[in-house]
């Protein structure tokens, strides 16, 4: 792989995570050499083997500590990089911080990264991973949404959904990471995924994964999420990052989105496609949605040229099939 080193390096941030990882993986595939940065673990018991035995990684990946409770702690890994995917936002669908530690924490984070990547005099372009939410709650009730549509935070407040100040802080994060990018001339891509879905490196069970196949596990609390929704393989939105990271004309906002289904229609593909699981009733999944999150458009990433490869097959076989190997299945 040397001939390929001349791609010059990238950081990713957060690492560990179910798209981080799978992103630094994608990276090293394509040629780049990759700094990525993990939470400090004093302890030393974090297993990050899964990432430091990927192909090309003992040439050509970094690792390096990093918190966002201290951002400046993120700049030893942007020194020397071309770009930056900043993929690190803790997902606490349970509520656990409130909203104004959450989303103090990631714009300081953000903005703190975005210094580091001005400093540098290097990093060409930031790429930040968003998430559907920051499009989904708005009250303009539209059949198709678009990267012109924004969440109304005053909505997600009224809402008081556990899932609120995790979307409240995604979209601040993300209009703040713009407005300081546009302010200092650096080139911002913002990719807007909906659910996550598919195999996973990382040893845990990422939330998302945990999520889609909530019907398989049993797990009715997350029910309300697959009400009327949008899935994603992981593989696409890494492949999305890459490519609009490489496109020179791409600028702002990209909704990243694969099919949209209902929990209804999820019943019955995994019905027919794996009758070994035990599914819930029709009757037991009359359930209140938290929020619509279905009707996305995604005609400008389509427009750049990129192609989804990933169908609901995909995903599921995938993502069972790395459940079985793991044992979570």
């Amino acid at each position: 792989m040397e001939e390929h080193y001349d791609k010059g390096r990238l950081c990713v941030t957060g690492g560990t995570g179910f798209l981080g990882s799978w992103l630094v993986m994608k990276l090293l595939q394509s040629g780049y050499a990759v700094n990525t940065t993990v939470r400090p673990n004093p302890d030393g018991k974090r297993d990050v083997s899964y990432l430091t035995t990927l192909p090309g990684a003992s040439e050509r990946l970094q690792i390096f500590d990093a918190d966002l409770d201290r951002p400046e702690t993120f700049a030893p890994a942007i020194r020397g990089c071309t770009g930056v995917f900043h993929v690190a936002h803790a997902l606490d669908l349970q509520g656990k911080e409130d909203e104004e530690t959450k989303t103090k924490r990631a714009i300081n984070g953000v903005l703190a990264i975005l210094q580091s990547c001005v400093d540098s005099k290097t990093v060409k372009r930031f790429v930040y991973t968003s998430t559907a939410g920051t499009v989904a709650a708005n009250a303009k009730n539209l059949d198709v949404m678009d990267e012109e549509c924004w969440s109304d935070v005053g909505l997600l407040r009224s809402l008081g959904a556990s899932a609120g100040s995790y979307v409240i802080s995604k979209t601040l994060t993300e209009k703040a990471a713009n407005e300081f990018a546009e302010k200092h001339g650096l080139d911002f891509v913002s990719v807007i995924p909906t659910w996550i879905h598919g195999p996973f490196i990382s040893s845990h069970l990422p939330d998302s994964v945990k999520i889609c196949l909530a019907l398989i596990f049993g797990d009715q609390e997350h029910y309300k999420y697959l009400c009327d929704t949008s899935l994603v393989h992981v593989d696409d939105v890494a492949r999305a990052h890459i490519f609009l990271f490489e496109h020179p004309n791409a600028k702002g906002r990209y909704i990243c989105s694969a099919l949209q289904v209902t929990i209804h229609e999820l019943r019955e593909f995994i019905s027919a496609r794996y009758p070994q699981y035990q599914l819930p009733s029709t009757a037991d999944l009359s359930i209140k949605e938290v929020a619509r999150f279905s009707g996305f458009s995604t005609k400008k990433l389509l427009d750049t040229g990129f192609k989804f490869q990933h169908g609901l097959e995909d995903m599921f076989d995938e993502a069972i099939a790395c459940c079985k190997e793991k044992g979570y299945l």
